[in-house]
């Protein structure tokens, strides 16, 4: 079975408009996608299981493999899955 590397699609936190804001910057999580293991190693491969490029998504601290019996997502970030990449994992299991 291939090794499943969970990526997350960020989106940049607005700044509050006249001041500073605490995590003014941060980055949120848009969508988590998931992504084959790039050849040879435990990086994520160059696009995910929906096609998007990878390169600008972060690698997610979760594991699917670490995981068992559970989604290949954390379950914090079940309400922004990407449902085609969803889909195809769906179809793998």
């Amino acid at each position: 079975m291939m090794e499943i590397i969970v990526v997350y699609e960020f989106d940049r936190a607005p700044a509050v408009s006249g001041r500073a804001s605490v995590g003014e910057g941060a980055q949120v999580v848009r969508q988590v996608h998931a992504t084959p293991a790039a050849p040879g190693s435990s990086a994520p491969g160059p696009r995910t299981f929906c096609g998007k490029d990878s390169f600008a998504m972060e690698a997610a601290s979760w594991k699917p493999s670490e995981h068992p019996g559970s989604s290949w997502y954390a379950p914090e970030y079940a309400d922004r899955v990407c449902s085609a990449c969803d889909a195809v994992l769906e179809d793998e299991v």
